[in-house]
């Protein structure tokens, strides 16, 4: 059997391979990609590079695709023919597409992950399996995203020796949920400080964008410089 996984996401791919050294795998080639996209990806210094447009799908050797934090939207083409699997931070159907733990702190849906086959639709298809995190007041972005990741992991040494053999079963969501892009992303970045709300809206904001080592929220001054913030929580320890 022959899998090709695409992942931009050094945590998950160290945390992978880890996993297929186990004996159960004996046997599986794994192919370890990253994506060839604009932005770049932390890995491509330890793994080639693949864009899945110019794939040639007619002469392409792979039983499985797997998608572990890939920037790139797989193209209709591979989806259609191949069996391709997602592992999403998110838990579908709430807040598909980008950064779903932001946009969940500040809608309260509900977060996780979500282990689904790829349709043609983002972040959409059959489910194989899924579980949602716990999101506290006290959270950032950066520390429900750290749980997402740790499930993320668990669940793969899990599911993954069934999900090669495709021996599972499939669910539909009952509806088709909701969808946040990138510009949805950026548009919240940029804090007015004119804005009305309340102080648990205010913070909500502040935490969702809070990521460590990414500049994400901030404000205008009255100089027109660019103000970045970010916030941290503590939670009170009991004596």
């Amino acid at each position: 059997m022959n899998v090709c996984v695409i992942t931009d996401n050094r945590f998950i791919y160290e945390n992978f391979v880890s996993i297929i050294e186990s004996p159960v795998y004996k046997g599986i080639n794994f192919d370890f990609f990253c994506s060839d996209v604009k932005e770049g990806s932390p890995l491509e210094s330890i793994i080639p590079k693949i864009n899945l447009k110019v794939l040639d799908d007619d002469t392409c050797s792979y039983d499985l695709f797997f998608s572990l934090h890939c920037k790139q939207i797989f193209p209709n083409k591979i989806v259609s023919k191949f069996r391709c699997i997602n592992v999403h931070p998110g838990l579908n159907p709430y807040n598909r597409g980008w950064y779903p733990q932001v946009f969940s702190i500040l809608n309260k849906f509900p977060v996780g992950v979500t282990f689904h086959e790829m349709d043609t639709f983002l972040d959409h298809g059959p489910i194989i399996v899924q579980k949602e995190v716990t999101v506290e007041s006290w959270d950032t972005s950066f520390d429900v995203y750290n749980k997402i990741q740790r499930l993320e992991i668990d669940l793969l040494k899990k599911e993954l020796p069934r999900i090669l053999k495709g021996d599972y079963q499939i669910f539909t969501p009952q509806n088709e949920g909701n969808i946040n892009r990138k510009a949805d992303f950026d548009k919240l970045c940029e804090i007015d400080l004119q804005q009305n709300i309340t102080w648990r809206e205010a913070i909500d904001r502040l935490r969702a964008l809070s990521f460590n080592g990414y500049k994400n929220a901030y404000f205008i001054d009255e100089h027109g410089k660019k103000i970045f913030i970010d916030i941290s929580l503590n939670l009170e320890k009991s004596i």
